[in-house]
C-alpha cells in the first residue's frame, strides 16, 4: 500500500443510472479533482454515467441496476477490483458499501461515504473508515473511525467580473422570486411546497427547476390550485448561477437530505436559503430560515414570514454566506478526503 505518494483509488457508485443527484455530483467532483492532483482514479458505476467523468479518470461500467445480492454483479466487481489493485476502495452510499464487503481478501483500505440518514448502516460496519457529509449523519455512525467531511463546490466569483452563462429558461420578472431545484421525486415534497406557496399568498413567483417522475402530477396540482401564473416547472436547468443571483430566496422542501448541494450552491452565490429541518441545514442556516417541520402549514409560515421582509432575510444570512465560502469549497472537501485516505492507509498498514 502506498501511504505517501500518488494513490490508486477506486470509487464505486451503485445507483441504477436513472438520475443524477447529489451523491453522483459529489463522486464526479471528487474523482475529477483527485485525478488533477496526480492520483490514478477509477470509477465503477452504471454505464449511463460514463460521460460525467473527465479524462484521465478511468471509467468501468458495472451492472449495478441488478440486485445487490446478484452473483454476476459480485463477480464483475471482484474481477474489476483485482485488475485495478487500488490502494483505496471508496463506496458512495449504502449499496456500494455492501458490495465492497462481498469482495473477499481485498488488499485495499476501504472507506464509505454516507450521503443520507438511513435506518441501518450495516454495510459500513466492516469498512476501515466512514465519512458523513453532515454532522447529523456523522453523529448517527457507530463506527470507531468516522469523519465529518462536508460536500463542497468550486468557488463562486461574486465580483461580477466572471462571465455568467445564460440560463436555459427565462427568469420571471415577478418578485419575490422563490426558487427550488431538484429531481421531481416524492422525497423532495414539491407537492407540499406548491400547496404551501398557495397558502402563503405572498405574490411573486415560485419556480421549481428539475425533471422527474412527478412532473405530470405536479402540473395537475398547479392547475387544481389555480396558480399556473405564479408556479412554474420549466425543466432541468444547466446554469443555476443566474437563477440564484436573481432569486429572493432558495427553498428546500425535502423530507430528508444528506447535506443539500443546492444549499451549498445558494449560500456560496449569496442567495438566502429556507429549508425544512433536514440533515445538515442547522450547521449553516439561522433558526429563522428553518421551518418547524415539513408540514404544509409550517412551510407556508416559513415562506410568508421571510419573503415579507427580503432585506431582513438576506442580512440574517450574511454570516452563512461567508462560512459557506470558507468551509464548503471543493478544494476543502477533496483535501480532507485525501488526508483521510492517507490516515486509513497508515493505520491498515500497521494492522497488516
Amino acid at each position: 500500500m502506498n501511504a505517501q505518494g500518488p494513490l490508486t483509488i477506486a470509487l464505486i457508485i451503485a445507483t441504477p443510472g436513472t438520475g443524477w443527484g447529489g451523491m453522483e455530483t459529489h463522486t464526479a467532483d471528487l474523482a475529477n479533482t483527485l485525478s488533477t492532483r496526480g492520483h490514478t482514479v477509477h470509477v465503477l458505476a452504471h454505464s449511463h454515467y460514463n460521460e460525467r467523468f473527465a479524462s484521465p479518470v478511468y471509467f468501468h461500467p458495472l451492472p449495478v441496476q441488478i440486485g445487490r445480492h446478484n452473483p454476476w454483479l459480485h463477480y464483475r466487481l471482484r474481477r474489476l477490483l483485482r485488475s485495478i489493485h487500488p490502494d483505496i476502495v471508496h463506496a458512495q452510499g449504502n449499496k456500494a458499501a455492501s458490495l465492497i464487503n462481498s469482495v473477499r481478501h481485498l488488499n485495499s483500505a476501504t472507506v464509505g461515504t454516507l450521503h443520507g440518514t438511513k435506518r441501518s448502516h450495516k454495510g459500513f460496519e466492516q469498512l476501515n473508515g466512514v465519512i458523513g457529509v453532515s454532522r447529523d449523519i456523522t453523529d448517527t455512525i457507530a463506527h470507531a473511525n468516522a469523519r465529518l467531511i462536508h460536500n463542497g463546490l468550486p468557488p463562486v466569483d461574486t465580483s461580477g467580473e466572471e462571465k455568467t452563462e445564460a440560463p436555459t429558461f427565462e427568469i420571471p420578472a415577478d418578485r419575490p422570486l422563490l426558487l427550488a431545484a431538484g429531481r421531481l421525486e416524492p422525497v423532495k415534497q414539491f407537492d407540499r411546497l406548491i400547496r404551501a406557496w398557495a397558502r402563503a399568498d405572498c405574490g411573486g413567483s415560485l419556480v421549481i427547476l428539475g425533471d422527474g417522475s412527478q412532473r405530470a402530477q405536479l402540473g395537475t396540482l398547479i392547475q387544481e390550485l389555480d396558480v399556473s401564473d405564479h408556479v412554474l416547472l420549466p425543466g432541468h436547468e444547466l446554469h443555476m448561477k443566474p437563477w440564484l443571483q436573481a432569486a429572493t430566496a432558495c427553498i428546500i422542501s425535502s423530507s430528508r437530505e444528506g447535506f443539500p448541494y443546492i444549499m451549498v450552491e445558494a449560500l456560496m452565490t449569496g442567495c438566502p436559503v429556507l429549508s425544512t429541518p433536514v440533515s445538515g441545514v442547522r450547521e449553516f442556516l439561522p433558526e429563522q430560515g428553518i421551518a418547524a417541520s415539513d408540514s404544509i402549514e409550517d412551510l407556508a409560515t416559513l415562506i410568508r414570514t421571510n419573503l415579507s421582509a427580503p432585506k431582513v432575510l438576506t442580512d440574517s444570512q450574511r454570516g452563512s454566506f461567508l462560512r459557506a465560502r470558507e468551509q464548503l469549497s471543493l478544494e476543502a472537501m477533496v483535501s480532507k478526503t485525501e488526508a483521510f485516505y492517507r490516515d486509513l492507509l497508515a493505520s491498515t498498514s500497521t494492522e497488516r
